[in-house]
């Protein structure tokens, strides 16, 4: 069975990649190297000892994807593709909107032309908003989001609706990610955010490995065991996992439904300092910060449902999440 992976250079679309190929699966590979590496493709091939297509495109453009579905027989489609930094999408909405939509519109066209129509979809648990209580569960109301790029995955889940709604031999998985980290075993792929990272391990590792001075912890009153917030973190291996389940869900009927990929509980700021700081032999340097807006106190998943209809759980921990995010930063500490 052949899989076209979009963004599948990127952090969580490499991970995919190889557990897909692991279990049997042939990729296709389309990327525009706008938020990933190249070195990533090699690094691919390195950890499963076989080839793959790769197409270097825009996907916006549909050209090149019509090409992609002409040369080979897809399967089914896992969608990553797309803008993801929320402090950047506040800065440059039109940039997002254009981007992830665009990309998710020309994608469908090409795959209806195609009459490829099973999609996994890379949501976020952004689409959940302000106002639901934790532990979050996909019957849940969504919207009220609070940045262009949570607007964005908002949006395009209202997309693949309404087109399940007008041609029900689609069959659609839609993923709620909640906090990836951690990396692969071999330390040879890993998170490489450009610039200062967005999210709190990259963050905590480059402090580790001395590319940073110390963390910034926004808030230190909530109303949370330690005052810091609290964050449902899962290993980026069992997230690629979860992919493989939806890909076999997807293939076994038509519809559309959304799962929670989450591990179901939460970890604190300070505890995932200190448990890099175990994985890593370092004393990290942290400052207390005031609290940003918009920022919940806690968040995290219930991913029940995920067990039940997909046969997924969460398996790796805080302390393989963590040996794993410092093997990756500490055996490439510029990144690629």
């Amino acid at each position: 069975m052949k899989i076209l992976v979009t963004g599948g250079a990127g952090y969580i679309g490499s991970h995919t990649c190889v557990e897909l190929i692991n279990a049997g699966y042939e990729v296709v590979i389309a990327d525009n190297f706008l938020n990933s590496c190249p070195v990533v493709l090699d690094r691919i091939k390195e950890l499963t000892g076989r080839d793959f297509g790769f197409y270097e495109c825009d996907l916006r453009d549909r050209a090149p994807l019509d090409k992609i579905f002409a040369e080979h027989k897809i399967d089914a489609v896992i969608h990553f593709a797309g803008l993801k930094a929320v402090g950047e999408s506040v800065e440059k909405p039109l940039e997002y909107y254009d981007n992830n939509l665009g990309c998710t519109l020309t994608l469908c066209e090409a795959m209806r032309a195609a009459n490829c129509k099973r999609l996994v979809f890379s949501s976020s648990a952004t689409v959940y908003g302000m106002n639901n209580p934790s532990p979050l569960r996909e019957d849940m109301p969504i919207g009220g989001t609070t940045n262009p790029y949570g607007t964005t995955k908002y949006m395009i889940e209202l997309i693949l609706r309404d087109l399940y709604a007008s041609d029900n031999t689609w069959s659609i998985a839609l993923l709620r990610y909640f906090n990836p980290i951690g990396a692969h075993k071999s330390g040879r792929i890993g998170e490489n955010p450009n610039g200062i990272p967005n999210n709190l391990m990259p963050y905590i590792t480059q402090v580790a490995v001395g590319k940073l001075p110390y963390i910034n912890v926004f808030g230190n009153d909530y109303d949370t065991p330690d005052g810091t917030g609290v964050r449902d973190y899962i290993h980026v291996v069992d997230l690629a996992l979860g992919h493989l389940k939806a890909v076999e869900k997807i293939m076994s009927g038509t519809g559309i439904d959304a799962y929670n990929l989450g591990t179901g509980k939460g970890y604190s700021v300070l505890e995932m300092i200190r448990s890099l700081e175990k994985a890593s032999g370092k004393k990290l340097n942290y400052k207390i910060m005031g609290r940003r807006p918009g920022d919940l106190a806690s968040c995290y998943s219930d991913p029940s449902k995920a067990l039940r209809e997909l046969g997924w759980r969460a398996e790796r921990g805080l302390e393989e999440m963590c040996e794993d995010s410092w093997r990756w930063q500490s055996m490439n500490p510029e990144g690629y």
